[in-house]
């Protein structure tokens, strides 16, 4: 077995981690993270930069970005990806994922999520803990979804769009890009791009660029 570089030693970077370890496909690990003092965490070595270790590429073929901010973890994954690292998707092993579904590069799919027949799911999304994804779903790229969402069939999301923790949205509702969903909200209609919805219903209480 080889080894996977998960860029981002913080919160999130503890569940990713604990997702690809369940997975049983890597015996090492290597974090990544400039802002930290320390040389390891979670019991394994953290450097500053790829360019700083000693790294051999041939031991570390696969990296994930833990990293939260949807616009930084897509730019992250695409320049990776231009080094000639695998992007593998991280499923734990409790979440369920169709066969019939499609799951772009750097995605991760936590514990006890749910991705449905004929969702497509874009490039370095996060479906959290218990995140439920129904059928004919379309999410963009660098989309999270947070800890229980419930998403009704046919939904759409558009790129670095983040629904918050025990938010639902109805069936066939497009949501626009840059979005932000707050916690615990109804989406109802469909959501332009680039504003912050809260409530039940929700509705927009701020536009941002």
């Amino acid at each position: 077995m080889s080894g996977l570089i998960i860029v981002g030693a913080g919160g999130h970077s503890k569940v990713v981690y604990d997702a690809a370890r369940e997975m049983g496909l890597w015996d090492r690990y290597l974090f990544v993270d400039g802002g930290l003092a320390q040389d390891s965490f979670l019991g394994w070595p953290l450097v500053k930069s790829l360019n700083d270790s000693n790294v051999v590429r041939e031991d570390y073929k696969d990296l994930v970005v833990a990293i939260g901010s949807n616009q930084v973890r897509h730019k992250l994954l695409m320049q990776y990806a231009e080094q000639g690292f695998n992007l593998p998707v991280i499923k734990h092993p409790t979440a369920y994922i169709s066969r019939g579904a499609v799951v772009q590069p750097g995605t991760v799919v936590l514990a006890q999520a749910a991705v449905n027949y004929s969702a497509q799911i874009g490039l370095g999304c996060i479906v959290n803990t218990s995140a439920s994804i129904d059928h004919d779903c379309q999410l963009g790229c660098g989309v999270h979804l947070s800890p229980g969402v419930r998403l009704a069939g046919g939904v759409k999301i558009g790129n670095f769009s983040w629904v918050g923790i025990g938010s639902s949205v109805i069936q066939h509702v497009a949501i626009g890009e840059n979005v932000i969903i707050g916690a615990q909200t109804a989406v109802i209609r469909d959501i332009e791009d680039n504003v912050t919805v809260v409530g039940v219903p929700g509705r927009i209480i701020k536009r941002h660029g």
